[in-house]
């Protein structure tokens, strides 16, 4: 690989970093050329973008970014590495669970995931981001919990017209 080649990986690796707060590092080492087609399938069909490079590529791509950063990422750059970008913090988590569930095995192992500033480090982590919630669905539930107590009043007034609406009946039923 030229110096010229490697300098336009390093700017498309900037470019990808810049562009998504959300992205995992994963070890591709040992799956098979259909295996990887596949992952790459189930990545597209996600929207999930899939981008393999040299660990040294991308290390330098992170350090011209910003080097304190991304420090927590830079262990586990090493063996076959690619990686995954994403809106949805969630989703390359559950694409990577499920090919293992699909494959019977144990690959792609999770390095490491960048999500909105945290690093998640370790294979271990990957169960912890499949249950992840986004934005979206925690101001979703905040919503719900703020409209509780408005419908239990609103409840509550409805039920008493209700109630005063039998005491009349009853009344008028008595005289």
């Amino acid at each position: 690989m030229t110096k010229q080649e490697k300098n336009e990986v390093i700017e498309l690796l900037k470019g990808k970093f810049s562009q998504y707060n959300n992205f995992y590092v994963t070890d591709t080492e040992s799956l098979t050329v259909e295996q990887v087609g596949k992952l790459r399938r189930a990545c597209f069909n996600k929207n999930v973008e899939m981008k393999v490079a040299k660990n040294t590529l991308i290390k330098k791509a992170l350090e011209s970014i910003d080097s304190t950063r991304y420090t927590g990422l830079y262990e586990s750059l090493n063996n076959v590495t690619a990686l995954l970008f994403s809106e949805n913090p969630k989703e390359p988590a559950l694409i990577l669970s499920t090919f293992r569930k699909e494959t019977n095995g144990q690959k792609p192992e999770l390095k490491a995931a960048f999500i909105d500033g945290d690093v998640f480090a370790g294979d271990d982590q990957l169960k912890a981001l499949t249950t992840l919630k986004s934005k979206n669905d925690l101001i979703g539930e905040i919503i719900g919990l703020l409209q509780s107590p408005a419908k239990n009043v609103i409840s509550a007034l409805n039920a008493g017209n209700k109630l005063a609406g039998l005491i009349k009946a009853l009344e008028d039923r008595a005289q």
